[in-house]
């Protein structure tokens, strides 16, 4: 199950009919590769001068010339010399001859010793030259290695206007479905013939269509029997036919189905034109788990992880264990929190602690006074301030807290938290229009 820039596709409603066949990768959309490989470049160079440096401290070191014992000796045979010459011209008697170059002898003993000692402590030039190898191997390499794992090749230290800004630009501009596919298909490998009678049973449903073009039902079929081939493309196809022929009364699941085959046609890039089915199933369901993943995925895809962490930091808390996306929102949000510049440790597996209230919790709830119901909502509310204030959080949630402190009474509370939503969101439209419809509910709005 790939997807573009790393990230994973969650099975959703379609693959669990298909058995979760899914194939391809599509790139993320490219940087200058001019800029990028001069940057490579330079950086290398860098490392590199920088280990040339040390290795050459190295072999200073082991190539410095005379120690300082060498130096000692060559003074003390000198002196020996003088003594000679000092005996001969009958400067010295011969007893104070003998002294002098008893104690010079004892002193060139003395240096020699620490000549062989100073040997002994160098290291053989073949070892100075491994160490100094190692070293500029481990430096270049290291440096290289640590940079990519926490530096953001090919994206420009930019002012944070400017990068959303881009990430904009990115989102506007993407490739749509037809190219993707067109992409898709130079380097997917060839699919394996589907079973013979089951192509022809598929034939026939297509021969049926054919006469039958607004049959909801039949087109229904077609799209998940199509799916079942692997014939992504024909399967979108038949699902935005039945999505036309059902017009206003198209479900929220109609549009989530047409998102996943969308987008598991285009190898996991969420193309506008799935963007727009995932927009048409929030607008029915804002709660529809796959779409809110792939939506999650999308923000992914055009330079916007910290929406994507929102995204699926929100449904990954709310959903239960089973769910088809927590494992690849798991697998994946930890790098997204990473980009975000967040410090997230997600729940532990079965953990979901901003889930709604459970049967039991409803259950005692029934059981208190109005006074203890209202208490205990006004502490839910609370809590819910208190994690946006030092977490932040998804603009379902800041939505809910508008709605929930119209409904409590306090409406400055609730237009200041709106106010303060559209700062957070100024660059999301379409969490700037939710935050705007929970106002409007909590008689706070524009």
């Amino acid at each position: 199950m790939a997807a573009m820039d790393g990230q994973r596709v969650a099975p959703a409603a379609v693959s669990a009919r298909t058995g979760g066949r899914r194939s391809g990768v599509f790139p993320l959309p490219r940087n200058d590769y001019v800029t990028l490989m001069m940057f490579w470049i330079l950086i290398f160079a860098l490392a590199l001068a920088a280990a040339a440096l040390l290795a050459l401290a190295l072999l200073r070191r082991r190539d410095a010339g005379p120690g300082r014992a060498e130096f000692d000796i060559a003074v003390y045979r000198d002196q020996l010399a003088a003594v000679d010459s000092d005996l001969a011209r009958g400067v010295i008697t011969e007893d104070a001859a003998a002294r002098t170059r008893t104690e010079i002898s004892r002193r060139i003993l003395d240096a020699d010793r620490q000549r062989d000692a100073d040997a002994a402590s160098s290291a053989p030039r073949r070892a100075t030259l491994i160490v100094a190898a190692l070293s500029a191997a481990a430096l270049a390499g290291g440096s290289l290695a640590l940079y990519a794992r926490l530096g953001a090749p090919g994206y420009g230290d930019l002012p944070l206007k400017t990068r959303i800004e881009r990430a904009e630009e990115m989102r506007t501009s993407r490739p749509g479905q037809a190219e993707a596919e067109a992409q898709l298909a130079k380097i997917q490998p060839p699919q394996p013939e589907p079973d013979p009678q089951f192509a022809e049973l598929v034939q026939r449903l297509r021969d049926t269509i054919e006469s039958r073009p607004d049959d909801p039902r039949g087109l229904e079929l077609l799209a998940n029997n199509e799916a079942a081939l692997g014939n992504y493309a024909a399967a979108h196809a038949a699902q935005e036919r039945r999505i036309a022929v059902l017009a206003d009364k198209a479900t929220a699941d109609d549009w989530a189905t047409l998102a996943d085959l969308l987008v598991i046609a285009a190898g996991g890039y969420v193309s506008p034109e799935a963007e727009r089915a995932l927009a048409e199933t929030l607008r029915r369901d804002p709660q529809n788990g796959p779409a809110r993943y792939y939506f999650g995925l999308m923000r992914a895809q055009t330079g916007r992880p910290d929406l994507a962490f929102r995204v699926w930091r929100q449904l990954l808390e709310e959903s239960v264990p089973e769910a088809p996306w927590v494992i690849p929102i798991r697998e994946q949000i930890g790098d997204m929190a990473l980009r975000a510049g967040v410090d997230y440790e997600p729940p532990a597996d079965g953990a979901s602690p901003l889930r709604g209230p459970n049967a039991d919790d409803v259950a005692a709830a029934s059981d208190m006074t109005p006074e203890e119901r209202m208490e205990m909502i006004q502490s839910m509310v609370e809590r819910l301030s208190a994690r946006l204030a030092e977490e932040g959080g998804p603009p379902g949630d800041w939505a809910r807290l508008i709605t929930a402190l119209g409904v409590l009474g306090d409406p400055d509370r609730a237009k200041a938290i709106y106010a303060e939503g559209l700062q957070v969101f100024a660059a999301d439209a379409q969490a700037r229009d939710a935050l705007a419809a929970a106002a409007e509910r909590a008689g706070v709005g524009p």
